[in-house]
């Protein structure tokens, strides 16, 4: 083990997050996720392994982590990195293995479905979900409150599904395009945090069934409720838009700034970049301005339809430097993205300006 790594592992946080691992010529050969990192890539050193592992560790000459909110959020953006990179001994995820999205289909009376592959369609996606089984019941929940088509467009007698209660019933009667938009509207407006309120509705539904005795329907109501908790967890890596974005976050410490970009291409983090610079006493955010205007002329990256940064630095003056859609976040999701790369932003320039240190010791 290098000195370089030694050091990297005293500097681990204990959060969930994503590591990648690199070899001598700096390729990423494997990444892994870990509800705790500190102990998770520590682990990797320590103690005999397989042969899979002893192998890998050996090629190991440096490494990186990228630290997320949640597990579940961790769990997507291994997904998405493995994806991306695939790494030589990700051998288990190389064959495509994706976690199901639930899905509102584009068609005359759209259906809602579970579906593994995100296309560029028309469809209304929600997800990844790492927890299948979670996303299942939770479908069946919007099954039964909610009922979309279910049945062969082209039916024309009453579907099993319909006498059940779980199908509009597009088979059976004629059914108003407002009424199957309100449909889709309520679905929509669930994965948007409106199952907070179909969750408290349901918890007094499962009190009223403990206390009438019901107790099947209120153990099989306490699942559905875990279930659908399970799966709304915050996640924000992913938004459901097409919108290719770059989210900016930034460091300053000793003289030097670090900048945290996240690629977001199809809704999804597909890549991270961590760029360091010397700025002397420059004012920060004089110097991510700059920076900024470096990036995207001289160093020629592509501009993307919207960028997000931290809401400290100007709106007008980053605008002048960056002919794109300049975001500044207030609140929601996008918010949280640019304080997560923030967060990483920072974590990265305390590791580089200790390893700094070590170098002159």
């Amino acid at each position: 083990m290098n000195t370089v790594i030694l050091h990297k592992l005293s500097l681990l946080p204990e959060e969930p997050g994503c590591y990648l691992m690199k070899s001598r010529e700096g390729e990423i050969i494997y990444v892994g996720k870990a509800k705790k990192l500190k102990n998770r890539v520590r682990s990797y050193f320590t103690g005999s392994h397989d042969e899979k592992t002893t192998q890998l560790v050996g090629e190991i000459f440096d490494l990186e982590w990228i630290v997320t909110a949640t597990n579940t959020e961790a769990l997507v953006l291994e997904m998405n990195l493995i994806k991306q990179y695939r790494p030589k001994y990700n051998i288990m995820l190389k064959d495509d293995k994706s976690y199901p999205f639930i899905k509102i289909t584009d068609e005359r009376h759209p259906q809602l479905i579970l579906t593994r592959e995100a296309g560029r369609d028309k469809g209304k996606y929600f997800g990844p979900f790492p927890n299948a089984r979670a996303a299942a019941e939770t479908k069946k929940v919007l099954d039964r409150l909610y009922p979309l088509r279910r049945c062969p467009e082209s039916s024309t007698r009453p579907c099993l599904y319909y006498q059940l209660g779980l199908c509009i019933g597009t088979c059976a009667r004629e059914v108003g395009e407002e009424e199957y938009k309100e449909q889709i509207r309520k679905i929509v407006h669930f994965f948007h945090g409106g199952y907070r309120a179909v969750l408290k509705d349901m918890k007094k539904e499962m009190l009223q069934a403990a206390k009438k005795l019901d107790f099947e329907k209120a153990e099989q109501l306490k699942e559905q409720i875990m279930q659908i908790e399970v799966t709304m967890e915050d996640q924000n890596i992913v938004l459901n838009d097409p919108v290719s974005r770059d989210i900016f976050g930034f460091a300053v410490q000793d003289g030097f700034m670090c900048v945290h970009v996240f690629y977001m291409r199809d809704g999804r983090i597909i890549e991270r970049e961590v760029i360091f610079r010397p700025i002397g006493s420059k004012e920060p955010k004089r110097a991510f301005l700059d920076f900024l205007q470096h990036f995207y002329g001289e160093s020629g990256n592509t501009l993307p339809k919207e960028m997000l940064i931290p809401a400290a630095v100007g709106k007008e003056a980053a605008e002048i430097c960056v002919s794109a859609r300049i975001v500044q976040p207030k609140r929601g999701q996008k918010k949280e993205m640019v304080q997560l790369a923030t967060k990483n932003a920072r974590i990265a320039l305390e590791e580089k300006v200790s390893l700094m240190e070590l170098e002159t010791v």
